[in-house]
């Protein structure tokens, strides 16, 4: 599927030397630039999850000690 996108004339020109450099089309380029943005934003359980426990200021082992101990009363 063909799709258009506006770059700036520079950036136009840094992948030119680079595709030249590599030997591989501008397309190719794009191709893998834009799996290499999502593999690397792709969600999911591992990284929905990252960083939850950032603003709590109790141990996690503590927070889980302590609720556990509720099971006991």
């Amino acid at each position: 599927m063909r799709t258009l996108v506006d770059l700036p004339e520079s950036q136009i020109h840094e992948l030119s030397k680079l595709c030249a450099e590599i030997k591989i089309s501008r397309a190719e380029a794009v191709r893998r630039a834009v799996s290499a943005y999502l593999a690397e934003n792709r969600g999911g359980p591992a990284h929905d999850g990252f960083g939850l426990w950032a603003d709590h200021t109790e141990d996690g082992l503590a927070y889980q000690e302590r609720l556990r101990a509720e099971w006991d009363r």
